[in-house]
């Protein structure tokens, strides 16, 4: 391994150093090390399954070797199958989580909360893998993720990934799914701050805060943003407002720190149809209402930013793993992918063509894996 002491890839192997191999030992022909490497490595060259890894790995032999001896030559596809089958998925999530930490730059000030399945990876009584992601929207990171069985679970999957991460400062968005009361008083005891969406899971807070915003009452002051965008022949108006005095709201001592409530009203015109939708949140902040717009907005960008591409770009719907924990370590892996791709400052293509590049030059995948950070 070449001396790259702040490199990606340097702090990458040194967290995974501490991975238990699940195999054992005296028939161990190939280190973990380089099964690790390999697919990472493959996957950003734009291997999407594991038997494209090991052909890449294979026609690319003399790049891997600046990193590791890869003595035996390589695995066959089903011994890398069978590694990342019985890999500990918990702890690598968790040293995905420090290595992430390790590149970050500062605090991640707005953070979203959602989940994705991988459609393809149920199966042998297994159900398909349903991840729930944080995405640090100001630094463009996964910066961890926590399996569920199904998606009902996110109820329980939130908390989990929430104790794993540093959210001291950070404003976090989820989706209704966790809209609990018991979420929301852990994000503030972490030293947190909440912007909730709210459906009819909690249906008594839904109601009374339409009310509101249908007919404010005499005497409430609202701040408003409105907001207009022209895109491919579609025109879509927003309009923000959002209320900071809560003593009226019944349920406000149920929520830790309830400070605001917010409603955002949609209007659409594309192909000469027009549609409107309407939805409300709550947030432990008492912010404007232009600043309330662009956090709610933001919270799609786990979409379009991480969910979109580990679909359109790692083709992670169409992956088959269908075993114990190979679906989730593969996951990860693609999510560390994903973070080299975006970290690449110098490189103003699409993450497509970074993907594309990174097979067809082993110069530019180097840099993906040595860049400091």
């Amino acid at each position: 391994m070449p001396n790259l002491p702040s490199s990606a890839i340097s702090r990458l192997l040194e967290q995974l150093s501490v991975l238990e191999d699940p195999r054992q030992q005296a028939k161990v022909l190939y280190p973990l090390p380089e099964i690790l490497l390999l697919g990472l490595a493959g996957s950003l060259a734009g291997a999407d399954d594991v038997v494209e890894m090991v052909r890449w790995a294979k026609l690319n032999a003399d790049f891997l070797r600046r990193y590791y001896p890869y003595a035996r030559g390589f695995p066959s596809h089903d011994t890398v199958s069978d590694v990342f089958n019985a890999l500990n998925a918990k702890l690598f999530s968790e040293l995905f989580i420090r290595w992430t930490n390790s590149l970050s730059a500062g605090e991640a000030d707005l953070l979203n909360i959602d989940g994705k399945t991988s459609r393809r990876s149920g199966g042998n009584g297994q159900n398909p893998l349903h991840l729930v992601s944080a995405w640090a929207n100001q630094q463009n990171l996964v910066l961890g993720q926590e399996a569920t069985d199904q998606k009902s679970n996110e109820i329980t999957a939130i908390p989990a990934l929430l104790r794993k991460l540093d959210i001291e400062g950070c404003l976090i968005t989820i989706d209704a799914m966790g809209t609990q009361k018991a979420i929301a008083k852990q994000i503030v005891e972490a030293g947190g701050d909440y912007l909730l969406a709210v459906k009819d899971n909690q249906k008594t807070l839904a109601e009374n805060i339409a009310l509101f915003f249908e007919k404010p009452p005499a005497g409430y002051v609202l701040d408003e943003d409105t907001q207009v965008e022209k895109d491919h022949g579609r025109l879509e108006t927003r309009r923000c407002r959002i209320c900071t005095d809560v003593a009226w709201l019944e349920q406000r001592q149920e929520w830790a720190e309830l400070a605001s409530i917010i409603c955002i009203e949609s209007w659409v015109e594309k192909a000469g149809k027009s549609t409107y939708s309407i939805r409300h949140y709550i947030c432990s902040l008492a912010m404007t209402a232009k600043a309330a717009q662009y956090a709610v907005r933001s919270h799609w960008a786990i979409e379009n930013k991480l969910h979109w591409v580990l679909d359109v770009l790692m083709r992670e719907d169409l992956a088959r793993n269908r075993s114990n924990h190979g679906a989730h370590n593969l996951a990860i892996l693609r999510h560390m992918g994903t973070n080299l791709l975006r970290n690449d400052k110098t490189n103003k293509h699409s993450l497509k063509v970074r993907r594309k590049q990174a097979g067809w030059s082993t110069d530019y995948l180097a840099q993906l894996l040595e860049q400091v950070m």
